[in-house]
C-alpha cells in the first residue's frame, strides 16, 4: 500500500503543475491557492469572498483559450424574430456555449466553468471573467467584440428575413417583404490579435432577478444619490478603464447596467443607464491627441461647469434634464462644431435621400447639413465629426432584391464604402470610426450598421434599447412623416385643451403584434377611446388630422419595430403622446425630460389604458399639454434651419454624445 501511494505521488508530481499532487488527492471540490503561481489549480470554484452584494470566487481556467463573450439577448421579438424563435435560439446558443466550456447543461448548478475572477451576482447569475491571452489561437466566438448587452442574434450568411417595409399612416410604403417570424441579424467583426481584453461569459441558464420598475438601476448597482452631481446630471468621479484605450480594436461601448433578463427596461431605468454610461463611457483614444480633440475636452469641461440658468425666454426649463447644461452645450456647438462630409459615394444611395414620407428625417438632415456653410468644413483635419452621407431608405430601394430575405449585399455595399474611405483618408482608422456618425431612419438600419459601424454614433429611428441601441453613444432620431416638402409646417397646431373632446386616439395599419391587441381591447368598445385600424379617407387626410387636433392623448403604438411617426405627429398637433412601445428610447433622450410632456404605458397594461389616462389629474394633463406646446419647436423642420429646431437638435445630440465618448 505504501509503495502504491508513493507511485501515485511520483506520477502526479510529474503530471500536475507545480506541486499540486497532494492537493489533488485530498481536494473535495474546493480550490485553494497554492503559493502565488498564476497557473491553473483545478476546475472547481473556490471559497467565495464577499464584497457588498457581489461574491467573488478565485479560480483559473485550465484550458488554453481566449476570453469568450456570450452575448445576452432579451426574450422577445427582435428584428423579425418572434419570442418562441428567440427562446429556441437562446437554448441552442447556451447549449453550445456550455458544451464548449465543459458544462453539464442538465446540471449546471453543480458544475461551474473554471475561470479567473468568477463573480456571482446576488446569488442568481454567474459571470466569469477570463484573461488568458497568448495561450494559442482564440476561437471565432472569442474574437467578436461586445456590441450591446442585449445583442441581436447573429448569423454568418447574411440571410435576413424581413418584416414589412414602412409603417405609419397614409405613408407611401412598399408591401410585405419576407417573413416577420424569422431571425435577422448580421455577423460581428473579428478582433485581430492585440493586448489582453477581459471579456464576460454569462450563464444564461441561471435567470437573473427581474428589475423592479420602482427600483432604479443606480440603486441596484449600489450607487447612492450623494454620488450624483445634480448640477451636471452625471455621476461623480471618473471611471477606471478596464483595458488599453489606445487600441483602435477596443470593444464597443454597451448599455452598462443591463444585468437583467427583464423583458422591459422602464423609462426610469433608461434614465439611470444614460447617467451610468455617460459617467463610465470610454471611447477609443486616438493614437495621438489633436487640436480638435482638445477643443472637445475643453467644451465638455465648460458644459459640466455651466452657469446656472433659471429662466430663458426660448427654453422652458421643465422640459430638460438640465437646462443650464443644454443651453451651454448648444451655444458651444454653434460656436465650435465642424463637420466633414465625405464627398465620395454614388447617388442615389449617397447624397440623394428622400425628402417625403416616413423616412424623411434622414433626407432633410442630409440636405440641410450639406447646405450649412458654417458647420461644414472642407478641411477634414479641422473636423470634430465625420458624416457618412448614405440613406438607409435608398440603400434598401436600390439594392434589396424583393423576397430574397437577404441583406448581405446591402451590408457589403456599406463595407466597401468604409474600406474605400479608410484607405483614402486616415480619419476612420484614427479612432476606429468613433468620431464618425450616420443618420438612418429605416427599420433595417440598426442591423445593417451593427457589424462595421458599431463604434460610430448612430442616429437611428429604430432606437431599441434591447436591440443594440447604446444609450449615451447612439442618438434616437425622430421619425417624421413629411407629407408636403414644399410646406413643412402645414396644419401645425391643434385645439386648446378645453376643446379636446376625445380622450385618446389611434389609427393605423396592423403592423406588428401590438396594434391588434390594442384594437382587440378598444376598437368600438368605448366612445371616449377612438381606436381604429383604418379611418374613412378624406381629402388631405383631414379626418385623421382633425382627430389628432381634437384629442387629449394620442396613442403612439409601435409597429414592426419600436419607433413610430406618431410621436412627432402628436407633438406637431399639440396632443400629449402616449407611448405604447416597451424599450423604445425617445428622441433626444440625452437632453429632454420626456416625462414632463408625455405618458409611458407598458404594453402589458393595454387593458387598463383608459383607467390609466383617467387617473391623470386635470392639472397634470394641462402641465403635460403645455410641455408639448413648448417642446414643439424642437420637432419642426424648416427649409432654412432656425435655432433649436429639429435639425439642430439632431446635430446637438450627436455632438453631445461625442463629448461624452472622448477620453485620454
Amino acid at each position: 500500500m505504501g509503495m502504491l501511494f508513493g507511485v501515485i505521488i511520483v506520477f502526479q508530481y510529474f503530471e500536475l503543475p507545480y506541486g499540486s499532487a497532494l492537493f489533488s488527492l485530498f481536494s473535495t471540490g474546493k480550490v485553494s491557492g497554492v503559493g502565488n503561481s498564476g497557473f491553473p489549480n483545478g476546475n472547481s470554484p473556490s471559497k467565495p469572498n464577499t464584497n457588498g452584494n457581489i461574491t467573488f470566487l478565485s479560480g483559473s481556467n485550465s484550458t488554453n483559450t481566449h476570453a469568450i463573450h456570450e452575448r445576452s439577448d432579451n426574450i422577445g421579438k427582435s428584428e423579425g424574430m418572434d419570442r418562441n424563435q428567440k427562446n429556441d435560439f437562446l437554448s441552442d446558443r447556451n447549449g453550445s456555449l456550455n458544451n464548449s466550456l465543459g458544462l453539464d447543461v442538465n446540471n449546471n448548478a453543480n458544475k461551474e466553468p473554471s475561470s479567473e475572477n468568477l463573480v456571482e451576482l446576488n446569488g442568481n447569475s454567474t459571470v466569469a471573467n477570463v484573461n488568458n491571452w497568448g495561450n494559442g489561437p482564440a476561437p471565432e466566438e472569442a474574437k467578436e467584440p461586445k456590441q450591446s448587452f442585449y445583442q441581436k442574434n447573429d448569423t454568418t450568411d447574411g440571410n435576413f428575413p424581413m418584416g414589412k417595409v414602412g409603417k405609419g399612416t397614409n405613408a407611401s410604403t412598399s408591401g410585405h417583404i419576407g417573413n416577420a417570424d424569422t431571425g435577422f441579424a448580421s455577423p460581428s467583426p473579428a478582433l485581430p490579435p492585440g493586448p489582453p481584453v477581459t471579456s464576460t461569459i454569462v450563464d444564461t441558464n441561471i435567470r437573473t432577478p427581474v428589475v423592479d420598475s420602482n427600483t432604479s438601476l443606480l440603486e441596484k448597482n449600489g450607487t447612492t444619490t450623494s454620488e450624483i452631481n445634480k448640477n451636471s446630471g452625471l455621476l461623480q468621479g471618473s471611471p477606471t478603464p478596464s483595458d488599453d484605450n489606445s487600441s483602435v480594436n477596443r470593444v464597443p461601448m454597451v448599455n452598462k447596467g443591463l444585468e437583467t433578463t427583464s423583458a422591459v427596461i422602464s423609462i426610469s431605468e433608461m434614465n439611470d443607464l444614460l447617467l451610468l454610461n455617460h459617467a463610465s463611457s470610454q471611447s477609443i483614444a486616438p493614437s495621438r491627441s489633436s487640436a480638435v480633440d482638445q477643443e472637445l475636452l475643453h467644451a465638455k469641461s465648460l458644459i459640466e461647469n455651466a452657469p446656472i440658468i433659471k429662466n430663458d425666454p426660448k427654453l422652458y426649463a421643465p422640459l430638460y434634464r438640465n437646462i443650464s447644461m443644454f443651453k451651454r452645450s448648444y451655444e458651444l456647438m454653434e460656436k465650435t462644431l465642424k463637420v466633414y462630409i465625405y464627398r465620395e459615394g454614388e447617388k442615389p444611395i449617397f447624397h440623394k435621400p428622400p425628402l417625403k414620407g416616413i423616412y424623411a428625417s434622414e433626407g432633410w438632415f442630409m440636405k440641410l447639413l450639406e447646405a450649412n456653410k458654417k458647420i461644414i468644413t472642407k478641411k477634414p483635419r479641422k473636423a470634430h465629426l465625420f458624416y457618412l452621407p448614405f440613406s438607409s431608405r435608398m440603400l434598401e430601394t436600390t439594392l434589396y432584391v424583393p423576397n430574397s430575405h437577404n441583406h448581405k449585399n446591402l451590408i457589403q455595399h456599406l463595407k466597401n464604402y468604409l474600406d474605400m474611405i479608410s484607405v483614402k483618408y486616415p480619419f476612420w482608422n484614427r479612432t476606429g470610426g468613433a468620431d464618425h456618425f450616420l443618420v438612418a431612419c429605416h427599420d433595417w438600419a440598426p442591423a445593417e450598421t451593427r457589424e462595421y459601424m458599431a463604434k460610430c454614433i448612430r442616429a437611428l429611428c429604430n432606437a431599441d434599447v434591447k436591440g443594440g441601441f447604446v444609450l449615451g453613444k447612439d442618438v434616437s432620431l425622430p421619425e417624421t412623416l413629411v407629407r408636403s416638402p414644399q410646406n413643412l409646417l402645414r396644419d401645425l397646431g391643434g385645439k386648446p385643451p378645453s376643446q379636446r373632446s376625445i380622450l385618446a386616439f389611434f389609427a393605423g395599419n396592423m403592423h406588428g403584434y401590438l396594434r391588434p391587441i390594442l384594437l382587440k381591447h378598444w376598437e368600438n368598445k368605448d366612445p371616449d377611446m377612438k381606436i381604429f385600424s383604418q379611418m374613412p379617407k378624406a381629402k388631405g387626410n383631414k379626418n385623421y388630422i382633425q382627430h389628432m387636433k381634437s384629442s387629449k392623448y394620442c396613442i403612439c403604438a409601435k409597429g414592426y419595430e419600436v419607433n413610430s411617426p406618431r410621436v412627432v405627429e402628436a407633438i406637431f398637433y399639440e396632443c400629449v403622446p402616449v407611448f405604447l412601445s416597451d424599450n423604445f428610447v425617445p428622441p433626444f433622450f440625452e437632453v429632454l425630460n420626456w416625462e414632463s410632456f408625455a405618458v409611458f404605458v407598458l404594453e402589458k397594461d393595454i387593458p387598463n389604458l383608459k383607467s390609466i389616462l383617467l387617473s391623470i389629474p386635470e392639472k397634470r394633463y394641462l402641465e403635460l399639454q403645455m410641455g408639448v406646446k413648448m417642446v414643439q419647436q424642437h420637432f419642426l423642420w424648416h427649409a432654412k434651419p432656425v435655432k433649436y429646431d429639429i435639425f439642430h437638435m439632431i446635430l446637438h445630440s450627436i455632438w453631445y454624445n461625442r463629448l461624452y465618448q472622448i477620453s485620454f
